[in-house]
């Protein structure tokens, strides 16, 4: 185990170009970020290409342990990681934040050392024998983001390495610490050259989708992004797996119980402070309950302490960057200009250092309004009345994402028939964005497409091969 200090010590360079990395809470410098280059891409990919035949070599068995290993070593400066998640991202260590994402990371580690994945046989018949297997693609590159650095990384290396390809990892320019944190970790248990990050601008995450050695792009990220790596990788034809931008739909039907929905409904929307990919960001609620719901919502959400992440009696945090910040304050003014009812908060103090946006319920809002037609990313969430079954599920796909939605209900049975009309990669039924390392998990529509976890993401990072005969 390191102490912080040492940890931040291992990445901090001695030389070369430097970027100063700030605490969104509170403006005050966390550390220094290497910036790197596309030549130091280019030698990553290049010592990726030389390490993977040998780490391909070793098969499933080796490898797995190799994971399992790694997961241990985060598990051994998992305090350590977490402090600088949350002084760099902005999370609090307490809640479903810092300490909730470093453990993930260990988790989805072992569960991709731990996931079975066997030859098939397709055809059997006396004349014919056909197996289908999955070959390493080689060299993966893998673009993260800012909300979940470290565990989004994580979900992209931990099944990309169990299958036997090197990977280089871009991660985002505003949490570039936590993830070179988190890969000094992992490389204490891999071989040299097998895993790097390259700590670089647009231009060094646009050569990794382009590059002839690249084989696969791994990214989560916007959809606006996402469309530009599809452009970029076409003259290579690389695999792609792309976890886009959602603006998840919740429907509450009016069989609900409001007050024993609410916390869950809390948690779906406000996780990570809202800036949750698969975060619920529009709720439809029945005419019904529609009071009822708004007035349980609100007394959940006002007794949760924002505050810096730092301090243990915190579960929100602020915004990572004051762009996102700026984002979520014209669409919740834009709603209440509109005539919006603003149930709790939308009064930012702006005497308060960092990028804090309290946590904001604005009810009587119209299905077209910027709050729910655009994905907001942040603590405020929209909540629209419906009369009929029929008019939520026609809000809930008007849209031309598809990443995640949830459904709520007294009555599982009929809740699951209305998941069942909803275009989603995914659909809970009384829960949002309960992600499971054994569940494949990916979008429909603009949201991407791939999909990631258990057996269906280890067979998305190789390549499949057919033998016949």
């Amino acid at each position: 185990m390191e102490t912080y200090d040492a940890l931040l010590a291992s990445i901090t360079p001695v030389s070369g170009e430097t970027r100063t990395i700030l605490d969104p809470a509170t403006g005050e410098p966390v550390g220094e970020a290497a910036v790197h280059t596309v030549e130091d891409l280019e030698q990553a990919i290049a010592a990726a290409a030389a390490a993977q035949p040998a780490w391909a070599a070793l098969g499933h068995d080796a490898r797995s342990a190799a994971l399992l290993r790694a997961a241990d070593a985060v598990e051994r400066s998992a305090e350590e990681l977490a402090r600088l998640l949350s002084r760099e991202q902005g999370k609090p260590l307490n809640g479903p934040n810092a300490r909730f994402e470093v453990g993930a990371c260990a988790a989805w580690l072992r569960a991709a050392a731990a996931t079975p994945l066997d030859p098939e046989t397709v055809v059997d018949d006396g004349e014919t024998r056909a197996e289908l297997h999955y070959r390493p693609i080689g060299v993966v590159g893998a673009i993260g983001p800012w909300n979940w650095p470290m565990m989004i990384t994580v979900w992209q290396v931990a099944p990309a390495l169990r299958m036997g390809n090197a990977v280089v990892v871009k991660p985002s320019e505003f949490t570039p610490l936590s993830v070179l944190a988190l890969v000094e970790i992992l490389n204490q248990e891999l071989p040299e050259g097998l895993l790097t990050a390259v700590s670089g601008g647009r231009e060094v995450g646009a050569r990794l989708a382009e590059h002839p050695a690249i084989g696969k792009i791994m990214f989560t990220g916007s959809t606006a992004t996402g469309k530009a790596i599809i452009k970029s990788s076409a003259d290579t034809v690389k695999r792609l797996t792309l976890e886009l931008g959602g603006n998840d739909a919740g429907i509450v039907l009016p069989d609900a119980d409001p007050k024993a929905i609410a916390e869950g409904l809390f948690w779906g929307a406000f996780i990570n402070t809202g800036q949750t990919c698969a975060a619920l960001k529009r709720l439809y609620v029945h005419d019904a309950i529609y009071e009822a719901v708004c007035e349980e919502l609100t007394s959940v959400a006002r007794a949760m302490p924002m505050g810096n992440g730092l301090d243990e009696a915190n579960v929100l945090g602020p915004l990572q960057n004051r762009q996102q910040f700026d984002i979520v304050a014209r669409l919740v003014e834009d709603a209440r200009e509109s005539g919006a009812r603003i149930l709790l908060g939308g009064n930012p103090d702006p005497d308060q250092p960092g990028h804090f946006y309290p946590a904001t319920l604005v009810a009587d809002i119209d299905n077209s309004n910027p709050l729910v037609a655009e994905e907001q990313f942040g603590p405020a969430l929209p909540i629209i009345r419906y009369s009929t079954v029929d008019e939520a599920v026609a809000l809930a796909n008007a849209l031309d994402v598809g990443l995640g939605a949830s459904v709520w209900s007294s009555d599982t049975a009929q809740a699951r028939k209305v998941a069942a009309r909803i275009e989603a990669g995914t659909v809970w039924i009384n829960k949002h964005g309960a992600v499971d390392p054994r569940v494949p998990f990916g979008g429909a529509k603009q949201s991407g497409y791939g999909l990631e976890f258990g057996v269906e993401g280890l067979k998305a990072l190789g390549v499949p091969q057919v033998i016949n005969g």
